[in-house]
């Protein structure tokens, strides 16, 4: 079980980061409202 939680969380963690950069470049093409947007739909 442990192992899961482990793999999960770094998957979530590698997920977040991915998000974090597409996310940069939405808020430098959009704004800080789009960006917003973005997160809380995800």
């Amino acid at each position: 079980m442990l192992g899961k939680l482990k793999k999960r969380k770094r998957l979530r963690t590698h997920g977040f980061l991915s998000r974090a950069a597409s996310v940069l470049k939405a808020r430098r093409r959009k704004g800080r409202k789009a960006l917003t947007v973005s997160i809380h739909s995800k």
